[in-house]
């Protein structure tokens, strides 16, 4: 065992990065087609942009350099490639494509479809190859019927291929009814009631009625997300890359389950941490500030937090908050929580543990946007609290009374105050936050500024950390 762990440094040293190509089926099929560079071209000119942002997610990089210089020979703009984001990259990141000055962004890759405001945005997902005919027939097999009813949605790199599928299942089933993709930069048609828009995708919204949902796609967050939402429908599935149709079996009351007792915790947590799990959604400032007053009337106090992408180890700094709840996109607002130190909940689910006029139904959102002011399911917080609200009740976790929740502002807002600290007039902001600072024994590094002699600089050692050029491997 003990000569597993230890090299010589030869192989570390002597190893190459993989070429194009070597790193697994990112890419299928030739480059202009995958990327569909002769449209991304046609939105660049059509608009006389003279600069554009291309963001990339990782496992597409190593074609980044090749588009853009096609892009840039067909378009004579300038192409700027974001490679890396704050967040997910399934959001458009407009912020560093503001930082870039871009007048528009490509994004390239699976999408969540949010919607942003800023910039135009045209979305090249990526044709992945499907076979029509097994994918077809699958359905056949999985709805025997004829008179089936049933709603067909598909992962975003499968939409190119859902046309030619329902010029073959039409026929046979005249009730099954797909759905369209709501991705490019156009503005979004009038509201029509007899139509369901959520997820980035429009579909009639007689096509649940039928209670069947048949997806197009691999096991992942979108799949999970509409399963969650949408638990009354029974959903089935087909796989592109291992050809298997099968119904799904996940444990939709188990999952409900597990967010509820999240619901539990964040009933007992006095202070909250939200996260901003998004710079690029329409409308995650306006959910900032919706969670931060539904929390002041809850009696608990709120601490807005930008630590980019969410983990365990980030958030253990945090000890003092009970949890937190994260604005995101839908489809990563269901974060696994599981290794982390406090739960993260979504913004429904707080106004769940918060919202004397919430109560659980059934329905399931993971779209903050439906919570806010003329959302589809918004509702404010009530001035005065019902009888049922009044009085203590008890946490199903601990066994403790929990405090009644308070209809008005128990939680002054954070002041903007200035006081005298010290007879030398040093003022600090008198903050929750700043409390929190003064009790820890430990509150950073200190800078040192103007006490630390200035050093010249010198060359430093070439080479990796376990064989460097001017030591003998041995």
């Amino acid at each position: 065992m003990a000569a597993a762990f230890n090299s010589d440094g030869a192989e570390a040293i002597g190893r190459a990065l993989p070429g194009p190509g070597e790193r697994g089926p990112a890419r299928s099929g030739p480059l202009a087609d995958f990327y569909e560079l002769r449209r991304a071209a046609a939105f660049v000119r059509a608009r006389g942009l003279r600069k554009v942002a291309l963001q990339f997610p990782d496992e597409l990089l190593e074609d980044a350099a090749a588009v853009a210089a096609r892009m840039e020979e067909a378009t004579g703009a300038a192409m700027y490639v974001l490679g890396d984001t704050s967040y997910d990259s399934c959001c458009v990141d407009e912020v560093a494509a503001e930082h870039a000055g871009a007048q528009a962004v490509v994004h390239y890759g699976p999408a969540c479809l949010s919607p942003c405001r800023r910039l135009p945005v045209l979305h090249v997902f990526g044709r992945r190859p499907l076979d029509v005919e097994r994918c077809a027939r699958a359905f056949r097999q999985l709805h025997p019927d004829p008179r089936s009813r049933a709603a067909v949605l598909s992962d975003v790199v499968y939409a190119h291929a859902m046309d030619e599928l329902e010029q073959r299942l039409r026929p046979d089933y005249p009730h099954v009814v797909f759905s369209r993709l709501l991705c490019e930069a156009e503005p979004v048609p009038d509201p029509d009631p007899s139509l369901l828009r959520q997820f980035g995708r429009e579909l009639p919204e007689a096509g649940l009625e039928g209670g069947a949902v048949f997806y197009v796609g691999g096991e992942g967050l979108p799949l999970t997300n509409l399963m969650l939402s949408w638990n009354r429908c029974a959903f089935s599935s087909f796989d592109p890359a291992t050809g298997r149709a099968r119904r799904e079996s996940l444990d939709v009351n188990r999952a409900l389950r597990r967010r509820l007792y999240l619901v539990e915790r964040a009933r007992d947590a006095r202070a909250v941490g939200i996260l901003v799990g998004t710079l690029g959604v329409a409308g995650y400032r306006e959910a900032l500030r919706h969670l931060r007053d539904t929390l002041r009337r809850a009696g608990k106090r709120s601490y807005t937090l930008a630590v980019g992408k969410p983990s365990p180890t980030k958030l253990a700094n945090f000890p003092e908050l009970d949890v937190f709840v994260l604005v995101a996109c839908a489809q990563n607002s269901l974060l696994d929580s599981h290794g982390f130190y406090r739960p993260v909940v979504t913004p429904f689910e707080l106004e769940l543990a918060c919202n004397p006029a919430r109560t659980w139904t059934g329905s399931y959102l993971t779209d903050f946007r439906d919570l806010l002011p003329g959302g589809s399911a918004h509702l404010e917080f009530p001035e005065v609290l019902g009888a049922e609200d009044e009085g203590a009740d008890v946490s199903l976790i601990t066994g403790e009374l929990r405090a009644a929740r308070l209809g008005a502002d128990p939680v002054p807002p954070a002041s903007t105050a200035l006081a005298c600290r010290s007879q030398t007039l040093d003022l600090a902001e008198i903050s929750p936050a700043a409390s929190f600072l003064e009790s820890r024994s430990w509150r950073g590094l200190e800078q040192h500024l103007g006490q630390t002699p200035v050093q010249k600089a010198v060359e430093g050692r070439r080479g990796i950390a376990i064989a460097y050029e001017d030591e003998a491997c041995g």
